[in-house]
């Protein structure tokens, strides 16, 4: 790696913790994404299950479970609302 290029996101990083502070317990947080991601996936699952006789199937994947397990239930209705209208 070039060294502007180095220097560049070393300082983008300092700033970064500068802004949004340092993280008090890192295992912590990794914890709490871990299980929001699987509860997202259940939920999707949950919704694949039932939405079968509606037309309704959102694949289970990494994007789609990020999006149902830090949005909740919004997130949920919102990827319902992208695969049946939007999608189609």
């Amino acid at each position: 790696m070039e060294q502007g290029v180095f220097i560049a996101v070393a300082i983008g990083l300092i700033l970064l913790l500068l802004i949004a502070g340092v993280p008090r317990n890192p295992l912590k947080q990794t914890g709490k994404l871990i299980a929001k991601l699987v509860i997202g996936a259940v939920a999707l699952f949950l919704i694949n299950a039932v939405g079968g006789s509606y037309g309704i199937h959102i694949p289970i994947n990494i994007p789609t479970t990020l999006i149902s397990g830090i949005l909740g239930i919004p997130g949920v209705a919102a990827l319902v609302v992208v695969q049946k209208w939007i999608i189609g």
